[in-house]
């Protein structure tokens, strides 16, 4: 297998005692007109692949082809999304719900009262030190949402995106792509340095155990252009 790892990233992880590679699968660049992740998977991924792997997806990936991700410049923001995004925590590693636009997106996810719910909750928790009450009370759909930054591969330095919808759907339609393959199993991961989301599985994938083998994300959104990756179980 000629597949190496991302630049920074190690191959290899153990968990449990148990070694896994996670391989880095390079694509074309996604765009809407990819209507069918499953096609781009089946396409880049079936010649590497072996009985028992487990192939992992970027949610970005996913929500572009569903026509999910947007140019910031073409969000409209209400003035309550504003307002709002002022009060969210910024990180490193992107604004995350820190601007109007992702607020916004956030509020058409999970409407205004939830946002209102969890913006409460939220200042509530930062008084006695507790922090993440946002996330928890908004859900899944509003963590799920991503922010333009400027290392992602152009147009998507510019663009902001909702999760996928339908994940667990998605995930069945390229097992069925891959079945020959002997593919052991398929997820949809929203995968950064501060954490690991699974959005989307098929059957018998253990969501802990996924998150703590790509718990220091193995994929990349910039010039690497690998937003699919392999998990194999390595021999003793």
């Amino acid at each position: 297998m000629d597949l190496q790892p991302n630049n920074g990233k190690n191959l290899i992880i153990e968990v449990n005692g148990i070694k896994y590679a996670r391989y880095p699968i390079k694509t074309k660049l996604i765009t809407p007109e990819d209507y069918d992740i499953s096609k781009i998977v089946e396409e880049y991924t079936l010649k590497y692949i072996q009985s028992g792997d487990i192939v992992f997806i970027s949610e970005k990936a996913v929500a572009i082809t569903q026509g999910r991700s947007y140019p910031i410049n073409k969000v409209k923001t209400s003035f309550l999304a504003r307002f709002l995004s002022k009060f969210v925590m910024k990180t490193p590693i992107g604004i995350g719900l820190g601007s109007g636009e992702t607020m916004q997106l956030a509020i058409e996810e999970v409407g205004v009262f939830r946002i209102l719910l969890a913006s409460l909750i939220g200042a509530i928790g930062k008084l006695f030190g507790v922090k993440g009450l946002f996330y928890i009370v908004a859900g899944h759909k509003a963590r799920s949402i991503d922010g333009a930054v400027p290392y992602a591969i152009p147009p998507y330095n510019t663009h902001i995106s909702k999760g996928p919808l339908n994940a667990d759907d998605v995930t069945k339609k390229v097992l069925e792509k891959l079945a020959l393959s002997g593919v052991g199993g398929v997820t949809i991961v929203d995968a950064n340095d501060f954490g690991v989301n699974i959005l989307g599985r098929t059957s018998g994938i253990d969501k802990k155990l996924i998150a703590k083998i790509i718990k220091d994300n193995p994929l990349g959104q910039s010039d690497e252009q690998t937003p699919v990756g392999i998990i194999r179980v390595l021999p003793e």
